[in-house]
């Protein structure tokens, strides 16, 4: 099980790189997250909803994602509720103190899952939630060291060098831990260290006498990995500039409050010449060539932090003058003339005004519509169709007055003929549905076309994204091998010495 000394530390990566190592050398395995707060998730092919790094991970190990690899997910709608996601369906929403009271019936849950993963896999890695040593979270935990405990689960607590203290918050989360699951941490990974390790060894022979647990390696600091992302912390510095702003397509995406999935425009990051900014100000929207308004847990809220913010003026006037706007979900529904929520399921007003972009009204349903779609999508401005995949997340009927965006021809796999998003008459605002629309190579590169025509921009040559996140997946393990004693990780994992990958 690889564990943090909090949030934000690297768990997830490192994770997905011992998945794609073990896969490397024949092993079958499956990543697993019994607890996961995140609101970028991913819909497996039964349409059951996990989080969005399991099935990165899954990818890693090369296996297709399934809901038990996440058997609780977590979506907050606000400070102090969540929607709970149980087996990739939506449970119920509840407090924190509900969900507390909740976490023992969440447990079975969470075991169900393990056991039936753990007759198909060699391997099951577990990853952690936050940190182990929270004291108010600790009765009923199905995150950490409670699931640890539960299944006997070896340990490796990973903390984070680069925000400082390292040592410190090792030390201080095994003092905090329990003697019965100090017993379990069986190494120490330090992340993202910038500089020569030798200054580090006075620091890890304290750590390692004062503990009694091995550093395994430190992990150097790596820069521009093109990997996704789990935690929204990652948009406070995630997208700095390539180039001088008048010699880039700039794409703004506002950086909701409640937004999610924001992996949807990790591919647009990849292109050349391509600066995607997330932007929070109306001044910052300022030279933008495109305006994205990506997908939202709260749709109302987020709709009224527009507003709030003048970003919502900003965007109409953009618009007006023909600037592109896409709205990708909850996106798009703020573009349309208004949203009704009858059954007060996001807020206490039954409808909200939109921005008035698109011809759309959408009804908040109690249902949530999760599945893996195929659907073909007519060129903006002449030209061939695209077929392009991905996937649906929402509890919204949209009804348009418009041109539509795609057409959809299969949900999980079975066939059928239905119309998706708006497409205004200028052409210049689009609405969709489909999460990971961009990851489609054929699309992106020609929407990155269009947006350099419009300025004058010799077209590029566009990047096929999935066989760049593999160059990154393989760079990422390649790393972790030269970086972490490896078999001293085979003798934890118990796989045996004598593997390739111990060498």
């Amino acid at each position: 099980m690889v564990q943090g000394t909090a949030s934000h530390v690297g768990k997830s990566l490192i994770t997905g790189a011992i998945c794609r190592i073990l896969r490397d050398e024949g092993f079958k395995v499956s990543p697993f997250k019994s607890q996961n707060m995140a609101l970028n998730s991913f819909v497996a092919k039964d349409g059951g909803e996990i989080g969005r790094a399991q099935a990165f991970q899954a990818m890693c190990a090369g296996v297709e994602p399934c809901v038990d690899m996440n058997p609780v997910l977590l979506k907050p709608t606000d400070d102090r509720r969540s929607q709970v996601i149980i087996h990739g369906r939506v449970y119920k929403n509840m407090s924190a103190a509900e969900y507390h009271d909740f976490k023992k019936d969440a447990m079975k849950y969470v075991l169900e899952s393990y056991y039936r993963l753990s007759k198909g896999y060699d391997v099951i890695l577990v990853e952690g939630a936050g940190s182990p040593a929270e004291i108010n979270l600790r009765e009923g935990d199905i995150a950490n060291m409670g699931i640890a405990l539960q299944l006997c689960l070896p340990v490796i607590l990973v903390g984070d060098i680069d925000r400082g203290g390292v040592f410190a918050s090792l030390a201080g989360t095994m003092e905090l831990l329990s003697p019965e699951e100090r017993v379990l941490v069986r190494g120490f990974v330090i992340n993202k260290f910038r500089g020569d390790k030798e200054l580090l060894k006075g620091g890890i022979e304290f750590i390692e006498k004062k503990t009694g647990v091995p550093v395994l390696g430190v992990m150097p600091f790596i820069k521009d990995m093109n990997l996704p992302e789990e935690d929204g912390m990652a948009l406070e510095n995630k997208y700095g500039a390539q180039a001088d702003r008048d010699e880039c397509v700039n794409i703004s995406i506002i950086k909701l409050p409640h937004i999610s999935n924001f992996t949807d425009f990790d591919a647009l990051r990849s292109e050349h010449g391509v600066r995607v900014l997330y932007v929070s100000m109306p001044d910052e929207l300022e030279k933008s060539d495109c305006i994205i308004i990506p997908g939202s847990k709260n749709t109302l809220s987020d709709l009224r932090y527009l507003r709030d913010k003048g970003l919502a003026k900003r965007i109409i006037r953009f618009a007006s003058k023909g600037g592109m706007v896409v709205g990708i979900c909850g996106g798009f529904q703020m573009l349309g003339r208004s949203i009704i929520d009858p059954n007060r399921i996001e807020s206490d007003v039954g409808e909200t005004r939109g921005l008035g972009l698109l011809d759309v009204e959408t009804v908040i349903g109690q249902k949530k519509k999760t599945c893996q779609v195929e659907a073909v999508i007519e060129p903006l401005k002449g030209g061939r169709d695209f077929e392009v995949a991905g996937y649906e997340i929402h509890m919204g009927e949209t009804i348009v007055n418009e041109s539509p965006f795609a057409v959809i021809k299969k949900r999980n796999n079975l066939p059928v003929d239905l119309k998706d998003g708006a497409v205004s008459d200028g052409g210049n605002v689009l609405g969709t549905y489909i999460h990971g629309i961009f990851d489609n190579d054929s699309f992106r590169e020609y929407f990155v076309d269009c947006l350099r025509d419009s300025k004058g921009m010799r077209r590029g040559g566009g990047k096929r994204f999935n066989e760049e996140l593999e160059r990154g997946i393989n760079n990422l393990a390649s790393i972790v091998r030269e970086s972490i004693d490896m078999e001293q990780l085979c003798g934890i994992i118990n796989i045996g010495s004598g593997s390739v990958v111990c060498s």
